[in-house]
């Protein structure tokens, strides 16, 4: 029989591989489609003329933080900073809540689960240690 904290432990990184594995589709689609990716920026972030170099440039920064966080390492920074990006962009989807049957829109209700299961895990992060890379340093 599992005792509670394996089962807690099991939970803690079925969210963490969870939210890489979408948000790594989502950096993927800066390397892939930067041209998608772009219009992504000013459709909800209002962030406009970003050419493909800084598309890449900033996949290449969230691939680098989705490892780190994957990996477990440096937790209150790296699950923080996930959450962040998660909350942003959950958050700039607002108008896509208001009307949730038009079009696709009914999707970016998903955001919200995933959300918290950001949260989760930045809460619980000290107890998030399955496939974890270990470090010598206590960093929480």
């Amino acid at each position: 029989m599992m005792s509670q904290k394996e089962k807690l432990k099991i939970s803690l990184f079925l969210l963490r591989f969870s939210v890489f594995v979408v948000m790594l589709m989502w950096t993927l689609d800066k390397f892939i489609n930067p041209a998608h990716a772009t219009k992504v920026y000013e459709k909800f972030y209002f962030i406009g003329g970003l050419g493909d170099v800084l598309m890449y440039t900033l996949a290449v920064f969230e691939l680098i933080i989705l490892v780190l966080f994957l990996g477990g390492l440096y937790k209150k920074y790296i699950y923080g900073i996930v959450l962040f990006f998660h909350a942003v962009s959950t958050l700039s989807s607002f108008k896509q809540y208001l009307s949730p049957y038009e079009g696709a829109n009914l999707l970016f209700f998903t955001a919200w689960p995933m959300l918290a299961a950001c949260i989760v895990l930045f809460l619980l992060k000290e107890q998030d240690e399955l496939l974890t890379i270990r470090r010598p340093v206590n960093e929480t």
